[in-house]
């Protein structure tokens, strides 16, 4: 049942990176999307123009740093300052992706950390509170001096796993690294099935990486689980081993699609079984594949939204 907020001081914008996902989700709020535009100079420069009053209103921006990266965080930036200088009561950043996530510590000397880069300038133009699904690290929380809503997608892709009625003896879930053994952990609980890892070590420089798996995966169903597959490198790779080990069938899951490069053509090439996808990212056409099965996350964000506009408990979406 939509939400109707029609009348109310609610508003919801969207910008370039995630129309369909945005207009998804101001249906089920039961508004309209705010009128505004977004066009370019000739030199390139992202000119924003909002085309209604929204003095005194609680505003709600989604948008995605997804491809092109760089373009779509300087219209977020920009659509922030507009909405500031126009008088708005909150500005509340929908962001499904926050992208210049993964560099989130210094691993090595003279590197920067862009996910805390990222945060600072979301505070810097004027926002008030993001939220997001999803991120890199979960310390990442930690950058903000703003209110910050940390949504998860392991229940929509644990639901989507449940309908396939596989024999729960058979199920396993796996963690490509060690890194994401928390996030596998979560979907195993839901699907009351056990873990498996992947360990990945790397000889010497430039030497093939060998994989050990950690578990009991032998004539098992195996879900991969991450937060984003980028190249799908190390997706494939874990899903060869998983076969090669004696598993019997291989799906993987992501929340970020972000499948760049040679992504989609490694995907459908793999033993990969289906990849299961949120829209936190917007598919291409040339991204879409037999293989790939893309999940909305729109309930879920507009029952934050829904929860933040009305002032009610946003921690039972955490889980």
């Amino acid at each position: 049942m939509p939400y109707q907020y029609a009348d109310t001081k609610l508003k919801i914008f969207s910008l370039n990176s995630n129309y369909p996902l945005a207009q998804e989700i101001a249906e089920q709020m039961g508004v309209e999307l705010g009128k505004s535009s977004v066009k370019h100079f000739s030199d390139g420069e992202v000119q924003i123009s909002i085309e209604e009053s929204i003095r005194g209103c609680d505003v709600f921006i989604v948008q995605s740093t997804s491809a092109p990266v760089n373009e779509h965080l300087m219209e977020l930036l920009i659509m922030i300052d507009a909405v500031k200088r126009a008088s708005a009561r909150t500005i509340n950043v929908v962001m499904p992706y926050y992208g210049y996530a993964r560099q989130d510590r210094k691993a090595k000397a003279r590197e920067p950390i862009t996910a805390k880069l990222v945060a600072n300038l979301l505070e810097t133009a004027g926002a008030n509170r993001v939220i997001v699904l999803d991120l890199h690290a979960p310390q990442i929380q930690g950058f903000f001096d703003i209110l910050i809503d940390h949504l998860q997608a392991v229940p929509i892709l644990s639901t989507y796993f449940k309908s396939k009625n596989f024999n729960p003896d058979e199920v396993v879930i796996v963690s490509p690294d060690h890194g994401g053994v928390t996030r596998a952990r979560k979907m195993a609980e839901r699907l009351k099935a056990p873990i498996a890892i992947i360990d990945k070590r790397r000889p010497k420089p430039n030497v093939a990486e060998v994989m050990n798996i950690v578990g009991n995966i032998e004539g098992k169903i195996c879900i991969l689980i991450d937060d984003i597959i980028d190249t799908a490198g190390t997706i494939t790779i874990g899903a060869n081993a998983l076969i090669e080990a004696g598993a019997k069938e291989v799906y993987a899951c992501c929340s970020h699609p972000v499948l760049s490069g040679p992504a989609i053509e490694r995907i459908e090439n793999s033993v990969i079984k289906e990849l299961v996808v949120t829209n936190t990212i917007q598919l291409t056409e040339e991204k879409m594949s037999p293989k790939v099965k893309q999940l909305s996350v729109a309930t879920l964000m507009a029952e934050a939204i829904s929860r933040v506009y009305e002032n009610k408990s946003v921690s039972t979406l955490f889980d």
